[in-house]
């Protein structure tokens, strides 16, 4: 077996900044070896006491739960999700878009949510969910059921007798959740869809949910009936990139009048956990109205800093497999750390998980650097390294965002809006303004103007296939056309436009299609990935979450990386609407997806200075699932070829041969 020393020189480093934070947690899934039972344990004891109460009771309960940045907010609702999933259904809720779309953002997330697998289960939240619901009512009904829905809606009525919103839509929606040929466009109405008229008439209803009320209503709907199997847990997070007041607040009121509203009812079995900044809870508190805040019937919770034994015990879980690789095994669980270190860095004898973790991060890569003697070029490499480590995080975050959209529509137009608003903005467009539109659709439309330009950019996404919504749209552009509030105005929508036969078409061909300078473009999921990739780091810097190389890195230091990084310039919506350059044509045509990959590669090893072969590969292969090993082995000689990096013992066999990056 190899020495500690020898390990880490050519393992990656445990404190991987990509892994250092937390957001969704039902995108990043925690690793439960590193978890510390000790940390923040009587807050979950407490929050299980609560859920327990909601259990009980069915009356709605809320909790506020505060913490500094980097004390494990996030990360805490993740492991509580983990610990408590055969006892609740959880639903974690990003920020919203706008206020005036809150109710169906909700909605949307909710039913997202509950359309995940919990861990150890096969069926989703939602089946278990109505499977619970059923059993619970009458252990037979589930058999008889299926194949009559008339009978289905009927049980369920009598059960129901009062209470239910809309019952006979509702009830048959969720006996098409049972059968898979009708359960996605079931799920689909119960979001907030707007389906067309053939799929609302396969489930036997005739609208759909297209209201703040109609949404308020389905979740109360949800609250009433989730009495009769497990509460439903609603996570608000991130909180610093929720929509703001004209006097540049925040706009918590709206999130405390959604709480206020299900407080209302009864029974309603939901327990909303509110998870907050400190700094922005007592920046904005006395904002939010005294009776709402009466409302937080479950307390607050407030995140304390860590002792430096907890601290000792992060860095130990994070160390564990290293060392459990070295003959002899080192004397201290956390080398290359030490108590020392612990105590001078924070002689106060308490710290923040993060802080715990990038000193981790830090001390490792110093000894590692140190062992490769290469602490001559440390400094050289720090603007370069920074760089390098957010394509990193970058490329990450792509993946888990290609992993969890799968087609356009998984996101509403007011949400697709809000993230080209953001990426406009860090592209340094001017005055990006939303709500072009007026009316019911405003929220589907912004404008802009590009740098340098007094040209007004208007723009309108909306995928919604049903065509009267359609109609409706189109006639709103009209009336932007008409009173020339844009010089250019673009529709952007890959779903079909109707044809010759429907108004809506006809509005459409006489906007778009005539002699005026206004552009249909069809985006692609591909460039919804750079939106919503960007969007999660947007979230992660105001929340102050985002660090890189001991950086916090805020929303301004964010626009500036992305810029530098020119990362956004391969997204071909932002090539249409022409705030980026385009690569190349001839570089489109030399597979430029290798050339992502090559860059992948060299950051790689770059962030970590000296590889194995097989960790360079492996970390290659587990970011890009199709790509075959063959292209990495190419794709390697060639940065050796090109002096970026060097093979050491190339002639030996695959699993002993070592990387280097070579400093230019």
């Amino acid at each position: 077996m190899a020495s500690i020393d020898q390990i880490i020189q050519r393992e990656l480093n445990p404190f991987d900044p990509v892994t250092l934070y937390t957001i969704n947690f039902w995108q990043e899934q925690q690793h439960p070896s590193l978890n510390v039972d000790s940390i923040h344990q009587n807050i979950i004891t407490d929050i299980e006491t609560v859920l327990e109460q909601v259990a009980q009771e069915h009356h709605p309960r809320t909790l506020i739960l505060t913490g500094d940045s980097g004390s494990g907010k996030s990360y805490l609702l993740g492991r509580i999700k983990k610990l408590f999933n055969t006892k609740a259904f959880f639903v974690y809720i990003d920020p919203w878009p706008d206020s005036d779309y809150i109710w169906r953002h909700i909605l949307r997330q909710t039913v997202d949510c509950l359309m995940k697998t919990p861990e150890g289960k096969t069926d989703s939240q939602l089946l278990l969910w109505l499977k619970g619901l059923l059993a619970f009512q009458n252990s037979s009904l589930l058999q008889k059921i299926i194949g009559e829905r008339r009978v289905f809606i009927r049980n369920l009525k009598a059960i129901y007798s009062s209470g239910i919103y809309n019952p006979n839509d509702f009830f048959s929606v969720l006996y098409h959740l049972l059968d898979p040929k009708y359960s996605a466009v079931a799920c689909e109405w119960l979001r907030g869809d707007d389906l067309d008229e053939g799929d609302l008439k396969s489930l036997g209803i005739k609208s759909s949910i297209d209201s703040e009320d109609s949404a308020q209503k389905i979740i109360t709907n949800l609250g009433v009936i989730s009495a009769a199997s497990q509460p439903i847990v609603l996570c608000f997070d991130n909180l610093d990139n929720i929509p703001r007041l004209l006097n540049g607040t925040l706009d918590l009121q709206a999130l405390f009048n959604v709480n206020s509203s299900i407080h209302t009812r009864y029974p309603q079995n939901f327990l909303i956990i509110i998870s907050i900044i400190t700094s922005t809870w007592k920046q904005n508190a006395a904002l939010i109205q005294p009776a709402d805040k009466a409302r937080v019937n479950a307390g607050y919770f407030h995140l304390k800093p860590i002792t430096l034994e907890q601290g000792e015990a992060i860095l130990s879980a994070r160390l564990s497999p290293l060392h459990s690789l070295a003959k002899p095994k080192p004397k201290s669980a956390i080398f290359p750390l030490s108590k020392e270190i612990l105590e001078q860095k924070f002689p106060r004898g308490k710290t923040l998980p993060r802080n715990i973790l990038e000193l981790g991060r830090k001390e490792y890569e110093q000894y590692k650097i140190k062992l490769l003697n290469q602490t001559q070029n440390s400094q050289d490499l720090i603007p370069e390294t920074q760089l390098a480590t957010f394509k990193l995080i970058w490329q990450d975050k792509y993946n888990k965002t290609q992993k969890k959209i799968t087609k356009i529509t998984d996101l509403a137009a007011p949400e697709l809006i809000r993230m080209l608003q953001e990426v406009l903005n860090a592209l340094q467009c001017q005055e990006v303004k939303t709500k072009l539109l007026s009316g019911k659709y405003a929220s589907y439309s912004l404008s802009y103007k590009q740098q340098d330009r007094e040209q007004i950019i208007g723009l309108v996404w909306t995928e919604a296939p049903n065509m009267n919504s359609f109609y409706n749209t189109m006639n709103a552009c009209q009336k932007v056309v008409d009173k020339k509030l844009c010089q250019t105005l673009y529709l952007l929508r890959a779903a079909e436009v109707g044809n010759a036969k429907n108004l809506s078409n006809r509005i459409y061909r006489k906007i778009f299609k005539g002699r005026l300078k206004n552009i249909h473009i069809k985006p692609n999921l591909e460039s919804v990935y750079f939106l919503a990739a960007y969007h999660s780091l947007v979230n992660a810097a105001l929340a102050n979450e985002l660090m890189i190389e001991g950086e916090i890195i805020g929303l301004k230091e964010l626009e500036e990386i992305i810029c530098d990084s020119q990362i956004l310039n391969n997204c071909s919506l932002l090539q249409d609407l022409s705030v980026v350059v385009p690569v190349d044509t001839q570089e489109q045509q030399n597979e430029p997806y290798l050339d992502e990959i090559k860059d992948f590669v060299l950051n790689l090893i770059r962030k970590k200075s000296f590889m194995e072969r097989n960790s360079i590969i492996e970390n290659t292969l587990h970011q890009f699932v199709k790509l075959e090993q063959s292209k990495i082995d190419i794709i390697i000689q060639e940065l050796e070829g090109e002096q970026k990096i060097k093979i050491i013992a190339p002639t030996s066999k695959l699993d002993e041969q070592l990387v280097c990056f070579v400093p230019g």
